[in-house]
């Protein structure tokens, strides 16, 4: 029987060597010796997503390494993620979330939307290179709590500002949460967005301290 670390680490370095098969078998025998999916995929899974990520930066794998180790992921996470029990009965709050008008780089804006996911949010995806208008359109539609935009170019990071402003005019209630590889706390700052995930493995955290600082402001009106 092997040891819960040594199944993450099996899970990590499939996603790493984009080896799908070593990860459909590392994430089966999660399932049949009882270990829990959500630690899997968290520690195994999402961390070799980070290394791979590291990897990308530091130009030892390009956009096809990095595609054939998200397929890896999907691989593990179609095994592991039907087994993650939903917290209670309602959802923590809803999030609206795409990549950027002329950005299509949307590994990194997938992996957040599953995290989300399987921390109990309703995730409302709108995809990659989006209109800018359409995070707007989609925030008042579906009232959601958290906005989540993700850019991995400098050129359409300045978009994200012109978003902020069009949703904090008509609704300041909203947290609006950065991502991608540009994206530091000075842009955030200067954005005048209320957040960032510096990683997939922590933007379910800061979606939920968001919220609750939005539900705390509400109170005091």
């Amino acid at each position: 029987m092997a040891t819960q670390e040594e199944l993450h680490n099996r899970l990590s370095d499939g996603v790493v060597e984009y080896d799908e098969e070593a990860v459909r078998s590392a994430a089966q025998q999660v399932v049949e010796e009882g270990y829990d999916p959500l630690e899997a995929i968290m520690d195994g899974l999402a961390a070799g997503m980070v290394i791979v990520g590291d990897l990308y930066d530091r130009n030892e794998y390009f956009v096809p390494e990095v595609l054939m180790c998200a397929d890896a992921l999907y691989a593990g996470l179609d095994i592991l993620r039907p087994l993650v029990p939903k917290e209670g009965s309602s959802t923590k709050g809803q999030v609206v979330i795409g990549t950027v008008q002329g950005d299509v780089h949307d590994i990194g804006k997938n992996l957040v939307k599953m995290m989300f996911d399987v921390g109990g949010f309703t995730v409302h995806d709108l995809g990659r290179d989006v209109p800018l208008e359409k995070f707007v359109e989609e925030q008042l539609r579906t009232d959601s709590e958290i906005v989540a935009m993700s850019a991995m170019m400098t050129t359409t990071m300045l978009g994200m500002k012109k978003v902020i402003q069009m949703i904090k005019e008509k609704n300041p209630n909203v947290a609006i949460m950065l991502g991608g590889a540009p994206i530091t706390k000075d842009v955030v700052s200067l954005f005048g967005a209320d957040g960032y995930a510096e990683s997939a493995g922590n933007a379910v955290t800061e979606g939920i301290k968001m919220i609750g600082r939005l539900r705390e402001l509400q109170k005091k009106k």
